[in-house]
């Protein structure tokens, strides 16, 4: 059965496919109560193929935007949710196959837009005009192979991720690098000390990038060709220097080995990382400290190892603002769902 776009109440928990219920939380309860659940805001209904929801980011007036993916030819949405109606609405049905999403200090909506027919650069929406302008599509004159992820600093400069999952798009770099767009426009590499770079995030000092490594053994999804073998599976922290740049090694927090590991990720006011862990083992959002200890866990699907179309399986996250600041946002399959927690996100202050 399809759920309806506008749907927001029913459905009070994730469930996996063979009916499951979701185990509750777990961990320190004044990070997230033990009764806590989702709830569902919306399920794609559009007539487009595969992919996944992605990237949600909350707009100065609380709304929350993010990507809705396909495969192929489809054209990919941006799509915006409400909180105060609770309705979703298209914001735009060509997304460039946007992926990763933030709004930047004067509230345009940054993407990272990657590859399969994607626009495979960092653009700037004005969420008011609709109009979109790209940032940077290069580096050192080649085209990016696939932005995936950004996060935005307290000086406005973009960071962003560049690995590359799908698409017959030619690769024209060498490497699946972290860049950064300076304030004037320019890129520059902040490191390719990583074989697929993915989720990533900065810590509310701005000391320390958090940088997915989620090498899935190839630069092209084929559901019908041979399983290929996974590189590293992993989350490192960079120090970084008062010019923003890595100044000391990095350090792993987590290495899953052979299971999935973290795809996108979010952080508190206190510095913790909330991450979607994509472990058919233990899918869901393991809350961190900086350095990586468990504090808390919030299943999205119970373990299911041996499912042949695994669900429940979280893409990325976000915190809300005002009412909702410590509301976290998950992009979980092709849908988006909400859960009530006990701590505020971090985000960058907007301009007023």
């Amino acid at each position: 059965m399809r759920i309806p776009t506008l749907l927001v109440s029913c459905l009070l928990a994730v469930l996996a496919g063979d009916g499951r219920e979701v185990p509750r939380p777990t961990g320190d309860a004044s990070i997230v109560d033990p009764d806590a659940k989702f709830e569902l805001l919306y399920t794609r209904t559009a007539p487009i193929s595969g992919g996944l929801t992605e990237g949600p980011a909350v707009a100065p007036d609380g709304s929350i935007y993010f990507s809705d993916i396909p495969f192929g030819k489809d054209k990919g949405l941006i799509v915006r949710f409400d909180p105060r109606s609770k309705k979703t609405s298209i914001f735009t049905d060509d997304s460039h196959k946007s992926n990763g999403l933030k709004f930047d200090a004067q509230g345009r909506l940054i993407a990272c837009e990657g590859s399969d027919d994607g626009g495979r650069c960092v653009a700037r929406w004005d969420v008011k005009t609709g109009q979109r302008e790209v940032v940077a599509d290069k580096y050192m004159g080649k085209r990016f192979n696939a932005p995936n992820d950004l996060a935005i600093d307290l000086k406005g400069r973009i960071y962003f991720t560049d690995p590359r999952y799908l698409g017959t798009e030619p690769r024209e770099l060498e490497y699946r690098a972290v860049y950064r767009i300076e304030q004037g426009g320019s890129v520059i590499e902040i490191t390719h000390d990583c074989e697929k770079p993915n989720g990533i995030a900065l810590s509310p000092d701005m000391k320390t990038l958090y940088v997915v490594e989620h090498n899935n053994g190839t630069d092209r999804i084929d559901p019908n060709g041979p399983t290929p073998k996974k590189g590293a599976m992993k989350l490192y922290a960079f120090p970084l220097g008062p010019d923003g740049l890595i100044q000391g090694d990095r350090k792993t927090l987590f290495d899953f080995g052979a299971e999935n590991g973290i795809d996108g990720m979010a952080v508190d006011v206190k510095g913790n990382l909330y991450l979607a862990v994509r472990s058919l083992k233990r899918p869901g959002l393991w809350v961190t400290d900086a350095d990586g200890k468990e504090l808390a866990y919030i299943a999205t699907a119970p373990p299911q190892s041996d499912a042949k179309k695994p669900t429940g399986i979280p893409s990325n996250c976000c915190f809300g603002i005002g009412e909702e600041s410590s509301t976290l946002y998950v992009t979980i399959d092709l849908s988006l769902y909400r859960i009530r927690l006990k701590v505020d996100g971090f985000r960058i202050p907007w301009e007023k």
